[in-house]
């Protein structure tokens, strides 16, 4: 969806149009839904969590500043969600909810082509390996192509602290995938 076209939208959800939701919905989930299950690893998880953020994105819609990109409005939404939700697990588990919750066997909306969207198994096991932090942070580099300074803003931490956790986590990435055979390495030239 163009950026003329996603702000007429925006404009009609903020006059309470349920389609409008709607049309930025599908708009947005693929997007949105890669970016949250890197972040998370559990399905149901996810699931509670892009419904926590699209409910956020609706309540929160008026007070968007349309002088600034949409999509990175939406992720920091994203990003905020999912700290919210580690804040929230951290306490199931002290209360031993979490181990209830996660011992269910359920099919969820889980799709693992929306997940992976093209990317190589093997870097997707290595990015399970960093830590939070030094995710985010690549993700939003290589998936969103946001500049460190932007990711800087979107995460509310200093420019040295970005910098940090992106070298950190392209060189653990960087030793998780030397031995990826050469042609894989050219295709991901990216780490």
């Amino acid at each position: 969806m163009q950026s003329e076209s996603i702000y007429h939208v925006l404009t009609k959800m903020i006059e309470g149009d349920q389609q409008a939701f709607h049309a930025l919905y599908e708009a947005t989930y693929k997007d949105v839904y890669r970016t949250v299950s890197f972040l998370v690893d559990h399905p149901q998880d996810r699931e509670d969590i892009m419904n926590e953020i699209y409910m956020q994105m609706w309540t929160s819609l008026p007070n968007y500043d349309p002088n600034r990109p949409f999509h990175f409005w939406l992720h920091g939404l994203v990003i905020r969600q999912v700290q919210r939700f580690r804040v929230k697990s951290w306490r199931r588990f002290r209360i031993f909810e979490r181990i209830r919750v996660f011992s269910r066997q359920e099919h969820h909306w889980d799709q693992p082509t929306l997940r992976t969207d093209g990317t190589d198994p093997e870097i997707s096991r290595a990015m399970h390996k960093l830590t939070d932090k030094q995710r985010t942070v690549i993700i939003l580099r290589f998936y969103h192509d946001y500049k460190l300074e932007e990711i800087a803003t979107l995460l509310n931490i200093p420019l040295g602290t970005v910098k940090s956790r992106y070298h950190a986590g392209l060189q653990l990435l960087r030793k998780q995938l030397v031995n990826l055979p050469l042609e894989r390495k050219e295709k991901n030239n990216a780490y």
